[in-house]
């Protein structure tokens, strides 16, 4: 309940209790005095003046004076008034809740999720490959008419939606930012997208960034603003149509590597995190390669390690590289691939 609103509310419950206290402090005076009165205490008013305003009227407190009959009256219609004030709070109460809940204002407990700042058409497509992928985002829209879209195309168990200013970094915290593994700030123009990343990151420094560029140029100084992953969407354009020239099966390949696997006879190109129970740990990299293609039908083509904190991308690594935890292996599968992997192996998907 908003400020003002909640103000009002409690001046109409203060005002409403005075009221009844003056007509209660009358009626029991008027009452006192009458030796056929039952209302001859404190308890006895308020016991009348609750039979009266929940309409009970058990009738073993009635006024016996003319004017006490009149404040009876008063306190009889009035209940009306009560009855419609109260069911009219609770109407307000309900309608603020399910609002609050619409724009997102209750926040929410995505952990691991990715948060995408700003939604146009470009953001829907990456949403539903993230949602197809089994990924929660967390989508910050200051465009209101967006967000019954956005509720009724995805379920609210893998979209969150939050309506904010994109600047209000305080309201950010909805969508638990700060347990996020990724932020994509999708906004307008390059220049926009770079004052935001600087900004932003004053309040969260160690978080991942991602953006797409219009000018490819900019990459170095997305960078070395604190951008942790840049992409030119024309220079992916521009691979892909060459591609598409030259070597249209690869491109063919290449697209659908890129994209979520769908289909059962789709292939996809995963990246896994080593974790320590699992079985290929300490393994050789060239035995790995044989055990997976052998066991999952899974091609192995490439290494992840962190070194000096940096992420270090072995590709097709020579055969005396040993497997370590906390590596990731990216691998080449098809969805029944994928979960021949997760039963044999228990590897975990994702960064």
């Amino acid at each position: 309940m908003k400020g003002p609103n909640l103000r009002r509310v409690v001046a109409t419950i203060v005002i409403v209790f005075l009221v009844y206290g003056v007509l209660l402090s009358i009626l029991l005076d008027l009452e006192k005095g009458h030796p056929n009165s039952k209302i001859n205490s404190v308890q006895d008013a308020l016991w009348y003046l609750v039979e009266t305003l929940t309409t009970v009227g058990y009738g073993d407190a009635l006024p016996q004076t003319y004017w006490g009959k009149m404040i009876g009256f008063v306190f009889l219609f009035s209940s009306f008034g009560v009855y419609g004030f109260i069911i009219g709070q609770i109407a307000n109460f309900m309608t603020t809740l399910k609002e609050q809940k619409e724009l997102g204002l209750s926040g929410t407990k995505f952990e691991g999720h990715v948060v995408i700042i700003g939604w146009n058409e470009f953001g829907q497509s990456v949403v539903s490959t993230l949602v197809a992928a089994g990924r929660q985002v967390a989508v910050v829209t200051k465009d209101r008419s967006s967000i019954s879209f956005i509720h009724e195309y995805y379920p609210d168990g893998e979209v969150f939606t939050l309506y904010s200013d994109y600047n209000n970094f305080e309201m950010l915290e909805k969508v638990n930012l700060k347990s996020s593994s990724i932020v994509f700030v999708n906004l307008n123009d390059d220049t926009e997208k770079l004052v935001y990343i600087i900004n932003i990151r004053k309040y969260h420094p160690n978080l991942n960034y991602v953006v797409t560029l219009e000018n490819g140029n900019l990459k170095g100084t997305f960078s070395n603003a604190g951008c942790t992953y840049t992409i030119s969407k024309n220079e992916i354009s521009s691979k892909l149509l060459a591609s598409y020239i030259y070597e249209p099966d690869v491109a063919i390949l290449s697209e659908e590597l890129i994209a979520y696997a769908h289909e059962g006879h789709e292939y996809d190109m995963k990246e896994f995190l080593i974790r320590g129970t699992n079985p290929l740990v300490g393994m050789a990299y060239e035995k790995a390669f044989f055990d997976l293609k052998k066991q999952s039908n899974v091609i192995l083509f490439g290494l992840v390690r962190h070194d000096n904190g940096k992420r270090k991308l072995y590709k097709n690594p020579e055969s005396d590289l040993t497997i370590k935890e906390g590596d990731y292996l990216i691998m080449l599968m098809d969805r029944q691939g994928l979960e021949r992997l997760r039963k044999i192996f228990l590897i975990e998907e994702g960064v």
